[in-house]
């Protein structure tokens, strides 16, 4: 049996692959050190930090929205609402400054944009021009402090106290916008930032979900100012970030901190676009409401896969490469069906990693002279 520092590739609703993987891994015996990981790898790499089992996993992505018989990922694709915008922020806007060189007569603007306000579809448009991203990604935050709670852990444990409590090495990627660097937290990098906020940067994928403002209260990060900061999916940066646990460099030791490179393998878990997922069927997903929300996921989709090809070729024999062909990004509302084949691929693609490794690993030690 072996041990390895994992990395969970980002990819969003494509990412409940990483279950059926994890459900093979675990079950030959393997345990993991490191955790590292993007936007849903995020999600993956923490919840596996705060012990979460690949069974406890299984009924957390098969858990429906209440009262629906919709997955709970649906709710993710949350309209803000009128009060996550300050006063300072409207009277600012596009669309205030719009309407006040309307000057059409009899017209009062402030009553027509408090109007235009209470329609959910409009405040998806405005927090896109206003805040980066279509969707408030609250409900998504909601969901995951609760399986925190779900676990005896503090929904707004920090990285230094949820690295002493759960034992765990998490680190999750983000970009910051501001200064255009990939950014890691951990408790090395990050110790007074909320666990639960760095997911919810770490998963903020550009134009979908509104991009998150560093708070003063978070600290610093390597000892760096970045109150004000604005933070999106680390994806766009280094989707799968194998660099982190692959390389030992004075700059990633900080980062990730010394390990003896003999005590644990480098597996990372990639979910690869290019091969179908069997019976899978046709994606039934539902387009989003506003034409330019589909354009900019089907840009995303593109966008999160670039960083792949290059790991692949890095770091080969530590890649378990997941079927993912076919599935979207944003794709929450997949059917059971669909979801079932996917987690399948994950079950399948690790089993077979897994022998090929191994097998190669036996014949290495078998062969003469070693």
């Amino acid at each position: 049996m072996a041990t390895f520092d994992i990395v969970f590739e980002g990819g969003g609703a494509k990412g409940t692959a990483f279950v059926g993987a994890l459900e093979v891994l675990f079950g030959a015996g393997h345990k993991h050190r490191r955790l590292v990981g993007t936007s849903a790898g995020a999600i993956t790499a923490t919840l596996l930090g705060a012990r979460y089992s690949p069974a406890e996993f299984l009924l957390a992505v098969n858990e429906n929205a209440p009262g629906t018989n919709d997955p709970i990922f649906t709710t993710f694709m949350d309209a803000p609402e009128a009060r996550d915008f300050n006063q300072a922020q409207l009277d600012d806007s596009v669309t205030s400054n719009l309407l006040k060189q309307a000057r059409i007569p009899g017209f009062t603007h402030g009553l027509f944009f408090r109007g235009l306000m209470e329609v959910e579809l409009y405040r998806e448009l405005f927090s896109f021009v206003e805040a980066g991203g279509f969707y408030s990604g609250d409900a998504f935050l909601d969901w995951f402090r609760a399986r925190l709670r779900a676990k005896q852990i503090d929904p707004d444990i920090r990285w230094k106290d949820f690295a002493q409590l759960t034992g765990s090495d998490v680190s999750v990627l983000t970009a910051d916008v501001d200064e255009k660097e990939s950014v890691i937290l951990n408790s090395r990098t990050a110790p007074d930032a909320p666990v639960a906020m760095s997911v919810r940067m770490s998963m903020s994928i550009p134009f979908v979900w509104r991009e998150v403002i560093w708070e003063k209260s978070w600290g610093t990060y390597r000892g760096r100012d970045k109150t004000g900061h604005r933070f999106v999916d680390g994806g766009v940066l280094s989707n799968f970030p194998i660099w982190l646990v692959a390389e030992t460099d004075p700059h990633i030791l900080e980062i990730m901190g010394p390990s003896d490179p003999t005590a644990a393998g480098n597996l990372g878990f990639l979910l690869d676009e290019r091969i179908p997922v069997p019976g899978a069927g046709v994606s039934d997903a539902r387009k989003p409401r506003l034409k330019t929300a589909a354009r900019v996921t089907r840009l995303v989709d593109a966008m999160m896969g670039s960083h792949d090809a290059d790991a692949m070729r890095s770091h080969p024999t530590a890649v378990c490469r997941i079927p993912a062909g076919g599935y979207g990004t944003t794709e929450f509302r997949m059917s059971k069906t669909r979801m079932d084949a996917l987690i399948e691929s994950g079950r399948t693609a690790m089993q077979e990693y897994l022998n090929l490794r191994f097998a190669t690993a036996t014949k290495a030690a078998a062969a003469p002279g070693t």
